[in-house]
């Protein structure tokens, strides 16, 4: 098991902070805007949820449109996030996400992955700052350390292409296998 309250609620401080101006600014996934992030932030929630519970449900899915409530909304589902992942039964047995079924202790940490990277993207696409505990960080590190050699194929639908740099720490190496460019930040301009 995984304590996924911390990250859950360091993505929560970020989305506390994006203003109706952000929203259509750019982040570090890819092509999604920061409108985009937070839908897909809401469905994966949504969806790692009903995971963790053993429910049937729809996949996180693509960016979808975000409802007129959806800072309390995220705020809401986060917190569910972080609860329903709590319990012991939530990492036994498999469940799916993505089109794959896997055994629900690797789905918590997918959990943990998502909720860390995408926090970064956030505040990085927002100017926030962003801290991640060690624990979270070596989970995400093994996860994202299993597709370092992966050909871009492989990758396409979880990463972008890794980013050849020098880094600074182990933040910025995940990142950077994880096609993120620690390097390059998105800050709001003045």
């Amino acid at each position: 098991m995984h304590d996924l309250g911390p990250a859950a609620r360091e993505l929560a401080g970020v989305v506390a902070q994006v203003g109706e101006a952000d929203l259509d600014r750019p982040t570090p996934c890819g092509e999604w805007s920061v409108r985009q992030l937070l839908g897909h932030l809401l469905a994966f929630a949504g969806h790692f949820v009903r995971v963790a519970r053993h429910e049937p449900g729809q996949a996180g899915g693509p960016p979808t449109d975000l409802p007129a409530d959806w800072r309390a909304e995220l705020d809401a589902r986060l917190a569910d996030l972080a609860a329903a992942w709590a319990e012991p039964r939530a990492w036994e047995g498999e469940g799916s996400a993505g089109g794959l079924t896997m055994p629900r202790a690797e789905l918590g940490v997918v959990a943990v992955e998502e909720l860390v990277l995408h926090g970064w993207d956030l505040a990085q696409s927002v100017g926030a700052d962003f801290t991640v505990r060690d624990e979270d960080l070596a989970a995400v590190a093994g996860f994202v350390a299993n597709f370092e050699h992966a050909p871009q194929e492989a990758r396409t639908g979880l990463y972008g292409p890794v980013v050849h740099a020098e880094t600074a720490g182990e933040l910025e190496r995940v990142l950077a296998l994880a096609g993120r460019d620690p390097r390059r930040p998105l800050a709001p301009a003045g």
